[in-house]
């Protein structure tokens, strides 16, 4: 009603202009017969009133939809009225919404094809790494091993890349069944033993209770705890050489924490850690950091109905916790 009265105020002040200026020339002509003038101004009031009620009837759903605005792009195709007005508005809305579905569908047929393209050259890339690696095997040392800590870090990079890919098909790319937690850690760990012994860092296990299994996706959280290992370690060269994986439970919830002794997390950048991209003051040091290690983790952990905690204290050490709810935690089943 408001912006229907907004869009014709210009109407009721020139109505009322025309009717002042009818009863000023009639009373400057000599003619003192008010009531005939009053009862005029009525009936044109009247009419002017009857012109605008129709009007609002019959238009009161385009102010609707016009104050109310849209809530999701299909509402646009939804149908204002019948007057020339609403039906020529109404076609407009087709024509751009056609158009912008025609333009989205481009973009997504175009990101689809790039995607598609990144993870056939992950998966190529692989080959050749896996080829020079064989070969460094037969080199002298330290040549060997420097080459194969290269190799390992540009197979962590391509891991990183393929997730990513992953990520905007998670629905269609996971499976929930029970997964053993220190299982899975046995797992993370054999297959960094080189990355352990090169940064001379090395994971301490402390259970708690043995056995904890939870429901989970068991290749994304692989990604997951080799994220936080992986960062672990990193973060801890030079200062420590021990990081503390533990697993227990609390309030019924099953937790998995991964503890370090290194450099922490400043105050300023905690809020952040987890936005892609992101790297921080630590990341400007270690340039190895790409700033989607984490952001990846938070994403994966949300997306499986898990969370991930973190506590830091910078020059001390910070410890990641992926907690499993009540109902994801099948230990006691």
């Amino acid at each position: 009603m408001k912006l229907f009265m907004h869009e014709n105020r210009l109407f009721l002040i020139l109505q009322v202009l025309q009717f002042s200026a009818f009863f000023f020339i009639l009373w400057l002509d000599g003619y003192r017969n008010t009531k005939t003038v009053l009862y005029a101004i009525f009936i044109g009031i009247f009419l002017m009133g009857i012109y605008l009620i129709y009007r609002y009837v019959t238009q009161r759903l385009f102010y609707r939809r016009l104050s109310k605005g849209f809530e999701s792009l299909d509402e646009s195709l939804q149908r204002m009225g019948n007057t020339p007005m609403t039906e020529s508005l109404d076609e407009l809305l087709e024509s751009q919404y056609k158009l912008y579905m025609d333009h989205i569908n481009q973009i997504d047929d175009d990101k689809e094809k790039h995607l598609t393209f990144i993870d056939r050259w992950v998966h190529q890339m692989k080959t050749p790494l896996s080829v020079i690696e064989l070969t460094a095997q037969t080199l002298d040392e330290p040549d060997s091993s420097n080459i194969r800590a290269e190799t390992e870090q540009m197979k962590m990079g391509l891991n990183t890349v393929l997730y990513m890919a992953r990520l905007r098909t998670i629905e269609q790319d996971f499976r929930i069944h029970p997964v053993n937690l220190k299982s899975l850690i046995h797992e993370v760990n054999q297959d960094n033993k080189r990355f352990f012994i090169r940064n001379d860092v090395y994971p301490k296990l402390k259970e708690e209770r043995s056995c904890i299994t939870v429901e989970s996706d068991e290749k994304w959280l692989l990604f997951i705890l080799t994220q936080l290992i992986q960062n672990a370690v990193k973060y801890s060269s030079g200062k420590s050489k021990q990081i503390i994986i533990s697993l227990y439970e609390h309030d019924e919830e099953a937790i998995c924490e991964v503890m370090d002794f290194g450099v922490g997390i400043p105050e300023e950048d905690k809020k952040r850690i987890f936005q892609a991209f992101f790297t921080g003051e630590n990341g400007r040091i270690y340039r190895e950091s790409t700033g989607m290690g984490l952001f990846l983790v938070n994403e994966v952990t949300d997306y499986l109905g898990h969370r991930v905690e973190m506590d830091s204290t910078a020059g001390e050490g910070t410890s990641f916790r992926v907690v499993f709810p009540a109902a994801q935690n099948i230990t006691n089943v």
